[in-house]
């Protein structure tokens, strides 16, 4: 009877730890800001590769002091803006703005260029489940009007089948390496439909579902348009990010818990068992 109480009890508190575990959402508000300001990897030594973290999770940055600052993957922001076009307004959100120009009205969000460092390593024991994309103001912009680099989308009968996608591929390896588990393809802009009223280019913050690459180790980032000329893409490659969530999962030493349990279960069922066939072959006692 004893090890049948302390396998019931063992199970108990597991599923009770499942149960209880909560989404992790990384939402980057506890990254330190001055108001309308911006990180994109600049933290004063020239060159830094050494990206920056937020909830566990590991964001790729690449900046060079070179060529007026150049950077690549992910920076964090909290600016408000979105009226002023061009490459000087490249950390602002398109979503309407709350309080904040993040998700739901927050303060901070994550924004994204295209390069070598755009991808994010996640926690180990951790599940993928959804993350928030917006546009940018410099992307949105450009794509609404044109600039002196990209064309305005649909052209000037409405009818140019333009799009403007952004696409996050797994990875079981970290750094955007190792084998692919698969990817998840968001439209930014499309100019695609026959019916021109149904042309969109995304203007809040979308909430993408991620299950699909939940074993993923790392996700990495890219873009495609329609707009794309000699040097590669022309529309801005640029999205803004926030609110990624992801869900802890058991340790391994969680289920060897379960299944000591279930062998304390199978011990004691067979104990029981020989018992009963004792009384049964010894006969009624007198």
């Amino acid at each position: 009877m004893r090890i049948f109480i302390l396998a019931v009890t063992a199970i108990a508190s597991l599923f009770s730890t499942l149960e209880s575990r909560a989404d992790i959402v990384i939402g980057f508000e506890e990254l330190s800001l001055a108001p309308n300001s911006f990180y994109n990897g600049n933290s004063g030594v020239g060159t830094n590769t050494n990206g920056w973290s937020s909830g566990g999770v590991h964001f790729g940055n690449s900046y060079n002091s070179s060529f007026g600052g150049f950077w690549n993957g992910f920076s964090y922001s909290n600016v408000i803006n979105t009226t002023t076009p061009g490459f000087t307004n490249q950390y602002a959100s398109f979503a309407p703005a709350g309080p904040g120009a993040g998700a739901g009205g927050s303060q901070n969000y994550a924004v994204a260029y295209s390069g070598s460092h755009a991808f994010f390593n996640l926690p180990s024991n951790t599940l993928l489940s959804s993350v928030s994309l917006a546009n940018t103001t410099y992307a949105a912009l450009s794509m609404q009007t044109g600039d002196s680099f990209a064309k305005k989308f649909g052209g000037v009968s409405g009818n140019d089948p333009d799009f403007f996608r952004v696409s996050l591929s797994g990875f079981d390896g970290l750094n955007g390496t190792g084998n692919s588990i698969g990817s998840v393809t968001v439209n930014l802009a499309d100019f695609t439909f026959a019916d021109n009223s149904q042309d969109f280019i995304l203007s809040n913050w979308l909430t993408v579902d991620l299950s699909s690459i939940a074993s993923s180790r790392s996700v990495s980032l890219s873009f495609a348009s329609s707009d794309v000329g000699a040097f590669g893409i022309n529309t801005p490659t640029y999205v803004a990010f926030d609110n990624l969530t992801i869900t802890a999962v058991p340790e391994p030493s969680s289920f060897a818990l379960l299944g000591i349990a279930g062998t304390g279960i199978a011990l004691w069922r067979r104990r029981r068992c020989k018992a009963n066939s004792r009384r049964v072959s010894e006969g009624p006692t007198s």
